[in-house]
């Protein structure tokens, strides 16, 4: 796994070491300046102010409260979710996040790669993209809050971030917490901050996602996975425009713009009781509806031309060719995990197929 893993991240453009046990790591890290770690847990690595992620096998919420506690970033499980792993690290190593999610100390060289802020660009000439792309352009520039919905996949975050590169805030920063991610004990510490000593792990004060957004755009991804507990907090930051860190009694004012994101239907979620009404009404000024790739097949082409295109970049290979009747047998598929799903098979054709990728090769791998 850590060669695999080693061999991916340098694809990306990071620069990376491995270590085989505690005591490699710890040699390693008195020698180098990380920009991050990646571990089984906090005790297999020595202390030191890289952000740390933590990879386990175990799932259960147990491991994932005492590693957030601990201090990770971010709590993953194996089989490892590479695209999660790669946007929490483009976070803690990009330059323009705070400098509580980076190490303080030298940056260790690396490839040159993108910047986590470029945005990249919404594929396709649809009915249903064209629709999203001019409900992007009229709501951008006001401060209204939206709500972005549609199923897993879609492309949902890619709309937030549009939103937030064309308004007046683009400047600052664009936050992005994911509710369904977080443990319910530690939302409100995550979303809000906590001063030094408001429970056990608290070792020092941190700032929470609405102070790291301010003058900026917080993305809620999932928030109809969020408590109602959690939700009644949130409805009194959006109401009053301020927060409190937990273990203090000190208001702070914040000016940040909403977007939130859920796959799910609020309305019927509202009538089971599990969303609050108000909270709801809040969040939905305006709603974005992105479509499912089964309602924009013909959207395919265009995003197996872009798909190709940055995969053998990234890899560092020839652009492949794909025939017309392997883009034909994509249009025909379900792609119940929509555009997400599409990538991943493009660059499992790419990786596995030949000098071009055939029909034959649609049948094999998909």
């Amino acid at each position: 796994m850590r060669n695999n893993l080693r061999e991916r991240l340098e694809f990306e453009g990071f620069s990376i070491e491995t270590a085989e046990n505690s005591g490699a790591a710890e040699q390693m890290c008195g020698k180098i300046s990380f920009d991050a770690v990646i571990a089984d847990s906090r005790s297999s690595v020595p202390d030191t102010d890289a952000p740390l992620i933590v990879v386990s096998a175990e799932n259960d919420l147990n491991s994932a409260v005492e590693a957030l506690k601990g201090g990770a970033v971010d709590f993953l499980t194996k089989p490892i979710d590479m695209n999660r792993l790669l946007a929490t690290l483009r976070k803690v190593t990009d330059p323009e996040q705070p400098v509580e999610h980076r190490s303080r100390t030298a940056a260790a060289p690396r490839a040159k790669r993108h910047s986590a802020t470029e945005v990249e660009p919404i594929i396709g000439a649809s009915e249903g993209i064209d629709r999203v792309r001019t409900l992007i352009d009229k709501v951008a520039q006001s401060d209204a809050r939206v709500l972005i919905t549609g199923e897993n996949g879609t492309g949902k975050e890619l709309v937030a971030r549009w939103l937030h590169q064309k308004s007046r805030r683009c400047g600052a920063p664009f936050v992005e917490v994911n509710c369904a991610a977080i443990p319910s004990e530690l939302i409100e510490s995550e979303l809000f901050g906590h001063e030094r000593g408001a429970f056990t792990s608290a070792i020092k004060q941190r700032k929470g996602k609405f102070e790291q957004a301010d003058g900026g755009t917080l993305f809620m991804d999932e928030i109809g996975d969020m408590s109602l507990s959690a939700q009644a907090k949130v409805l009194r930051a959006l109401q009053e425009r301020r927060i409190s860190r937990v273990g203090s009694d000190k208001d702070i004012d914040v000016d940040v713009r909403v977007v939130a994101a859920t796959n799910k239907n609020l309305r019927d979620e509202i009538v089971k009781g599990n969303f609050r009404e108000d909270l709801y009404h809040r969040i939905g000024v305006i709603v974005i509806k992105v479509p499912p790739l089964r309602e924009r097949n013909d959207d395919i082409p265009l995003l197996v031309e872009h798909f190709v295109k940055q995969i053998c970049t990234e890899y560092g290979l020839h652009r492949k060719d794909i025939s017309k009747e392997a883009v034909d047998a994509l249009k025909e598929m379900r792609w119940s995990g929509n555009i997400r799903e599409l990538r991943n098979v493009i660059e499992r054709l790419i990786v596995l197929s030949d000098d071009s990728i055939t029909v034959d090769d649609i049948m094999t791998y998909c």
